[in-house]
């Protein structure tokens, strides 16, 4: 993990790698919670392995902090340390609230901060918390995230497919409702290598997971799957003029999904309409 000098910009600017990378993490694996009057917390608790990661937390945050740990049974372990970073201050909760860290549970409305922010450390950050980095079972590279989050699932899809060129369907599990997002090969690699950039901040074992990946090599008998049909400008326009999604997938031969996918784009900014529409 880099080493983290304090950072002389305001708290929480987000066009800050150190802090974008940050709020994504606190989004992800972090709990803010109202207490009487003015009092409250945020706290982020995680294994005692990745401590380092919380205390460049407590260096990029001029405000009072503290840091302790804890050994327990769990139903994993018989033994489990974590470690707990504790914020109480009401400016620094309210400026972290303001940006999309909601106070209780959240699991489900998060979604990406509004405005400019540092986009690859944010989802880098995500990634760090509620994601994986690593081999499958049958020695494929693989870069992968679990959330809860339609937000945040379908923005990990639109900018992944920028890079990757990799489009990917959301849909929830049908056990517990939860979005499981992964890339493999070639895809795994190149996002990977993408979001855990040299010495970016970052879990040490998520990095050192994504500098593994570069080893695979994919074998010459393993075929690669045809190149996804792209969307055009054209295709844009008929979306827009019909706006639903059924109707448009049936003109255009596409699927219903690819359809309400791209249009959500459409409407929400993060692809641009066509000018002439």
């Amino acid at each position: 993990m880099a080493d983290c000098e304090p950072i002389a910009h305001q708290f929480m600017d987000l066009t800050i790698p150190e802090y974008a990378y940050m709020f994504g993490f606190l989004q992800a694996d972090g709990h803010l919670a109202k207490g009487v009057g003015r009092k409250g917390r945020l706290t982020v608790e995680i294994n005692a392995r990745d401590v380092e990661v919380l205390r460049m937390f407590q260096k990029l945050t001029p405000y009072n902090s503290s840091i302790t740990s804890r050994t327990r049974s769990t139903n994993f372990a018989d033994v489990h340390t974590s470690v707990t970073w504790t914020l109480c201050s009401l400016e620094a909760r309210t400026k972290l609230n303001g940006l999309g860290l909601p106070y209780g549970r959240k699991s489900k409305t998060i979604a990406p901060p509004h405005g400019d922010f540092s986009h690859r450390d944010y989802l880098r950050g995500v990634v760090d918390a509620d994601g994986s980095v690593g081999y499958t079972t049958q020695g494929f590279p693989f870069i992968g995230l679990t959330t809860a989050s339609t937000n945040i699932g379908a923005y990990l899809c639109f900018y992944a497919g920028k890079i990757t060129g990799m489009e990917r369907t959301l849909r929830r599990n049908t056990r517990d409702g939860i979005y499981n997002i992964l890339y493999t090969k070639e895809a795994a690699q190149e996002l990977a290598t993408h979001l855990y950039y040299e010495d970016c901040l970052a879990l040490d074992r998520k990095k050192a997971a994504v500098d593994s990946l570069s080893a695979w090599v994919r074998p010459a008998d393993m075929k690669i799957a045809p190149e996804r049909r792209r969307w055009t400008k054209e295709e844009d326009r008929v979306l827009l003029r019909l706006n639903n999604d059924a109707a448009a997938a049936e003109e255009l031969g596409r699927t219903k999904h690819s359809c309400y996918m791209r249009l959500w784009r459409l409407r929400t900014g993060q692809i641009p309409a066509p000018a002439d529409r």
